[in-house]
């Protein structure tokens, strides 16, 4: 990590520790790292990672989220979503890319479109009904 000078796309712009909450709607511009709990909305073009002590209650719009720990709400990863082992996501997922990982949990909804994209589609085909989504529900196993 470059602490000093410019930063690089690779380095956080901050991240909250083991034993802090933050509640509140939480805005960054590269990368946050969250080990500790949020409760409320994140928004980003940048990258989360939520890990293994961390949570996460609520809306998050990030570019791209990498997920240790637990997240519960609606996720919006415009490109990427990674659900590393002992990582866990419990809710609606909008995402254009969707990794689990041996170990990691989605039990939810899953949707390869935008949430836009979602309702647009859900309006115009009404009459007929078409899969635009899966529910899923399970845990892979991790090796032994």
């Amino acid at each position: 990590m470059n602490f000093r000078g410019k930063s690089s796309p690779g380095d956080l712009s901050g991240f909250l520790d083991v034993g802090s909450h933050f509640d509140g709607e939480l805005r960054f511009e590269q990368s946050f790292r969250v080990d500790g709990k949020v409760v409320g909305k994140v928004i980003s073009e940048g990258d989360l990672v939520v890990g293994e002590k961390g949570e996460i209650d609520g809306e998050i719009h990030v570019g791209r989220l990498f997920v240790s720990g637990l997240v519960r709400g609606e996720v919006h990863a415009t490109r990427r979503l990674s659900i590393h082992p002992h990582g866990r996501v419990e809710g609606t997922v909008y995402s254009r890319a969707l990794v689990i990982e041996e170990g990691g949990v989605l039990e939810g909804q899953s949707s390869m479109k935008s949430a836009t994209e979602e309702r647009a589609a859900s309006e115009t085909s009404a009459a007929a009904p078409a899969l635009t989504s899966a529910k899923v529900v399970g845990r892979i196993p991790a090796k032994p």
